[in-house]
Parts: structure tokens; sequence; C-alpha cells
């Protein structure tokens, strides 16, 4: 029995409330997947599953990052800018090395999830507010590094991170489900996970206990960051391309979706590394089910709009319940 049902009647509106929030996407992935069998050639294909693999890292990995947020009660706005700002800084220095390059662009993204959690921790800006103001302006400085131009990644260790594969596996889905195992160990097994839960519980009741909420808050948007800078070093190398204009565009929604749908409440104190993962990979499968069955991608894009309305619906029964 999970926390969310425990201790409810089994039955009761509560109850099945919890169950709808706790296993809801995965019955929904499951009904997809069975859907697509019967309906979309060629599904099980080893190229097609591939493919939806890929496609799916970007939106993941960000998603992991933006969980961590939620799960503070918060939200950040600014990782698709910041998805910008690693394309844009990875061409430039290439020329030192891919290490160089890539350890550069995740500086970045600290430096961008620094600015946002001092605005939140130590100034008390709204997350929204916050990040927002890096949403706008990280887009732009991206375009200004990169003089506006998409530029192509000629290095070949990059290219072969977005190309190449262990034992039939995508070097980029391998580094996904390690930061999968890795933020999903942060959560359950560290101290810093357990702080992160109680601040997005009851911040004023976790700063009483002595936690220290405003580190915690700072190191949630830092990792955000970062996980959107590697979403962006990924992107990047399998595009082959730099492109600051395009990459990482919208992508913030994508994550808030994957994060909502997976069930980590918006009103904090909770994260389900898992629900999200299963989320992301719900909203990808969505999109492409649609496309290949020749349906137009805004009848997809309204399909994830009715799902958030039911993830946010069933968080605010369970809340009020």
């Amino acid at each position: 029995m999970s926390e969310v049902t425990a201790g409810i009647r089994p039955g009761s509106r509560a109850h099945l409330v919890g169950l709808a929030r706790d296993y809801g996407v995965y019955v929904a992935l499951g009904l997809l997947v069975v859907v697509n069998l019967a309906i979309t050639p060629n599904f099980l294909s080893v190229d097609n599953l591939r493919t939806q693999a890929v496609q799916v890292v970007p939106v993941l990995v960000v998603a992991l990052g933006m969980a961590l947020v939620i799960g503070t009660k918060g939200v950040d706005l600014s990782v698709g800018s910041v998805m910008a700002l690693a394309t844009a800084m990875l061409p430039m220095y290439l020329g030192y090395g891919p290490v160089v390059a890539v350890v550069i662009c995740l500086a970045v993204g600290a430096a961008a999830g620094l600015l946002n959690g001092s605005l939140v921790a130590f100034i008390g800006v709204q997350p929204i507010v916050a990040t927002l103001a890096l949403l706008v302006g990280g887009r732009g400085l991206a375009l200004v590094i990169s003089g506006g131009q998409l530029r192509e990644v000629r290095n070949p260790e990059i290219r072969e991170l977005g190309a190449g594969s262990a034992f039939g596996v995508p070097y980029t889905v391998l580094v996904a489900v390690v930061l999968v195992v890795l933020v999903s160990l942060l959560v359950s097994r560290t101290t810093f996970g357990r702080q992160l839960v109680a601040v997005g519980g009851n911040p004023r009741a976790a700063e009483f206990a002595g936690l220290p909420v405003k580190r915690v808050l700072l190191g949630v948007y830092v990792l955000c960051a970062v996980l959107a800078a590697i979403a962006g070093v990924l992107a990047t190398a399998r595009l082959t391309a730099s492109d600051p204009s395009r990459l990482g565009e919208l992508i913030e929604l994508s994550a808030i979706t994957a994060v909502v749908v997976g069930g980590t409440p918006l009103s904090g104190g909770r994260v389900r590394v898992l629900g999200t993962v299963a989320g992301a990979v719900l909203m990808q499968l969505i999109t492409a089910t649609l496309i290949k069955n020749d349906v137009p991608a805004s009848v997809a894009q309204m399909a994830q709009a009715l799902i958030i309305v039911a993830a946010v619906l069933v968080q605010r029964e369970r809340n009020a319940s």
C-alpha cells in the first residue's frame, strides 16, 4: 500500500483518487502501448523503439531536474534557455577538447541555477518570476553568443555521443538511465533528498526544525539547471548542430507535464522519479502515436493538454480529501 492510500478506506473516493495519482500514469502508458500494438505498424520494431527512446531523452533529463524543483513547491521556467546557453557554448570551446567544452557547459548551467536559486532562496522572489527572467534573457544571451547562427558540430567524440551506441543502446539513452538512477538515489537515500521533501512539504516547519532551507532551495535550482545543460549537450550531439534559437524551445512545458502526470504534486513535499520517467515516455508516445497514424500535431498538443488537466484535477481531489 502506498503512502497516499495508507489509512484510507478501500473503495472510498479518496482511495480511488490516491490510486489514480499513484498508478494512473502506468495504466495510461500500458493502455497506450496496447493501442499501438493494434493500430501502429512496426511499433515493436527495433528502429521505432530506438527512435522513441532517443527522442524522449532531452525532455526526460530536464524533467528530472524539474521534479526536484516542483518537490520544493517551486518551478523553473528557464530550463529551455539554459539548454540554449549550453548549445551556444559547446562549439566555442570544442577546440580545447570535448571534456573541457562539456564541463564549461555544465558550469554555465550551474551559474544559471545559482542565479535562480539565489533569487528564490535569499531574496524571496517567487520561483515563477525569478525563472521567467532567465527564460527571456537566457535565450537572448545564447543568441548573442552564437551570433544568431546555427553552427555545425564537427567534433567526432560529440558526434559519437549523439549517434553511437553500446550493446545496441544509444549513448544518450544510457546517460539518461544513469541520471534517473542518480536522481532516484538522491531523493530516496540521501539527507539532501529528505530535506528537499521536508522543505517542500512545509518550509516554515523545516526552518523551525533547523533544516538548511535556503541551502536546499539553492541546491535544487542548481541541479535543475545542470540537468538542463546536460540535456542541451545531448540534444546538440544528436542534432550535430548548435541551434540556440530553437533548441529547448517550450521544453519547460513538456517537463512540467511529465512531472505532474507522473504524480509529483505541484503543492510540493514529494518527488516521484519513476513516475516522472513514465510521464515523459507517455507524452512522447502520445505524440508519436498520433503522428504515425496521420493525426495532426495540433491534436497531439490538445491530447496532452487534456491529460494535464486530468492530472491536476486528480491532485486537487487528493488535496481536498
